[in-house]
């Protein structure tokens, strides 16, 4: 089994749709043989399925996520860990262990609302990394 994690050093990264890389952890009875962290190229959003099809990805762990990357990764027969935060090797684990704390319901719901504020929305930057006005658009993701 493959085991893929947003990937940003060390750490989930927050925005399925906007991560650079993947740790893509082989699984063989219930323990981890090896891992590599691999680019995502620039591919976004939905081809991000793709890619981790193409890696015979079957488990994808994440922050947060968009309905359509949601789908996406559905028929590509990946399940969904959604709603992650912390360290990657320590979410894998806890995957494996059964004791993984995850949102099943995660939604990235913000994606093109506008502020108002100069007319930018939210998928113009990488969410949670600054704030949005009277929010703060990681909040969104929870």
């Amino acid at each position: 089994m493959k085991i893929a994690v947003t990937y940003e050093n060390g750490q989930i990264f927050q925005h399925f749709g906007h991560t650079e890389q993947f740790k893509i952890y082989n699984v063989e009875n219930g323990k981890i043989v090896s891992s590599e962290v691999i680019d995502t190229n620039g591919s976004g959003h939905g081809a991000l399925a793709g890619l981790l099809a193409e890696q015979n990805v079957s488990v994808l762990i994440c922050g947060g996520i968009g309905g359509g990357a949601q789908m996406a990764l559905a028929s590509a027969g990946i399940k969904l860990f959604g709603g992650v935060s912390g360290s990657c090797d320590e979410a894998v684990g806890a995957l494996l262990a059964n004791k993984l704390s995850f949102n099943p319901e995660v939604r990235c719901e913000h994606h093109d609302h506008e502020h108002g504020e100069g007319g930018h929305s939210c998928t113009d930057h990488g969410c949670g990394s600054h704030n949005c006005g009277n929010h703060d658009c990681k909040e969104r993701f929870f």
